[in-house]
Order: structure tokens, then sequence, then C-alpha cells
């Protein structure tokens, strides 16, 4: 086998790259799979831009987070934080989000709780916040995309409030995210190792079965996301 080219080298790197993204999102869908599957967790819903998430009170990186957590909805404000990049990118499309548009709720022990939005505004991420409303839920994120300089804050305010949905907080659609991202990488990399030179092709072959076999191995014994994205967040320019 000869010895690597440089363009070979080059696309060693990137595999490496876009697999270090990978096992961040791996291990960020399997270390959430306990949180979806607790069916006393609220769940938010946003059909227009395709969200339905559990919430935790625990850290961004299991996903929508509430905080302060012991907040409740009909007695506090509450207050729906969400990444808008990697780590699941659950409010990813929250800017699409207009005056009129709904979302819901669905709080056990309280009930599905139908909000309309009032107010979408775009501040600086220095803005100080103060939540206010026991009718009223906020959803923030971040913006733009890739960026922390600014926050997105959508207000919703209660419009109507029906029996829960138990069929919406039994349901857990992201559990097979793992396998298919592991999976995805692994065949996209066979394709791209098939077609590749073959004086080359097994560096590039070994590198895609190594790094998907690290992939599959998270999928069953993850480990916290950030302990990936804080060792390449130079990558984002640091962000």
């Amino acid at each position: 086998m000869e010895k690597p080219t440089i363009s070979t080298i080059i696309v060693i790197i990137s595999l490496l790259i876009i697999g270090l993204y990978a096992m961040g999102e791996v291990n960020y869908f399997s270390s959430k799979i306990m949180v979806e599957r607790n069916i006393d967790a609220p769940t938010i819903v946003i059909p227009s831009i395709g969200v339905e998430e559990k919430i935790n009170n625990v850290s961004l990186s299991q996903g929508v987070m509430s905080d302060p957590g012991e907040n409740l909805p009909t007695e506090n404000p509450v207050v729906l934080y969400g990444h808008r990049t990697l780590q699941g990118s659950p409010f990813l499309r929250v800017n699409e989000l207009s005056i009129g548009d709904t979302f819901l709720l669905e709080w056990p022990g309280i009930g599905e709780l139908n909000y309309s939005v009032v107010n979408y505004t775009i501040v600086p991420a220095t803005f100080d916040f103060y939540p206010e409303g026991e009718n009223t839920t906020y959803l923030i994120t971040c913006d733009p995309i890739g960026s922390t300089e600014n926050r997105i804050i959508v207000q919703g305010d209660l419009i109507a409030k029906n029996p829960i949905n138990n069929t919406i907080i039994k349901n857990n659609p992201q559990e097979s995210n793992a396998l298919i991202i592991s999976a995805l990488f692994l065949i996209i990399g066979a394709i791209i190792s098939y077609f590749y030179p073959k004086e080359n092709r097994l560096y590039i072959l070994a590198t895609v079965l190594i790094i998907s076999a690290v992939l599959f191995y998270f999928c069953f014994n993850p480990i916290p996301s950030e302990l990936i994205y804080d060792k390449i967040i130079f990558l984002n320019g640091g962000l």
C-alpha cells in the first residue's frame, strides 16, 4: 500500500472532524433516552417547526431546559431554553415562529396547555430578562445560528387548557437518532472509500470503520456530549 497522499490526509482530517461532531450528537441523543422515557416529564410540541421534546430542569445538554425548574405553568412564568445548533438543535427553527402561531405544553399534573405567540424579539446576550405572568411561557435560543451574540425571545400566552394527551407524553421520536447518525456515517463513509482512488482507499476505509466503531460504542455507552463539544468549540470560532 502506497503512502497516503496530501489529498488523502486532508480527507482523513475532514472525516475526523465530521466524526467528532457526529460523536457529540450521538452522545447527546444516547444520553437523552432516559429523559425521553420519563413520562412524568413535561413535553413541548410546536407542530409548525417540527418540535416534540421532553423538558428537563437539569441541563441544556439534555435538550429543552426549564429554568428555574420549579416554575409551573398557570402558577409561574415558564422559561424554556434550547440550543439552535448542535446537541440536537431542538430550537433550530424557532426563528420561523410569528405572532399568532401556536405551541403547546403537555404538563403532567396540570394538563395540555395551548399558547399563542404574542411577541417575538431579538436582544443582545447581555440583555437583562425578567419573565412575568403565570399564564406566559417564553422560548429562548441563540441568534444568529452558530453564534451566542444575541437571543431570540418568543413569548406565548395561554389560550386554552385541556386534558393531557398521554400519547404525546409517552412518545419518544428521537430514540433511534443516535443509531441513525452512526449508520449514516458508516454508509456514506463506505461509499466515499469505495469511489476513492484504489492506491489510498484502505486509509479512508480504515478511518471510516474506526470512527464508526466509536460511534456505535457511544450509542450504548454514552458520555456527556459537552465533554466532546468543549474540546472542539474552537472549530465554531470559539462560540
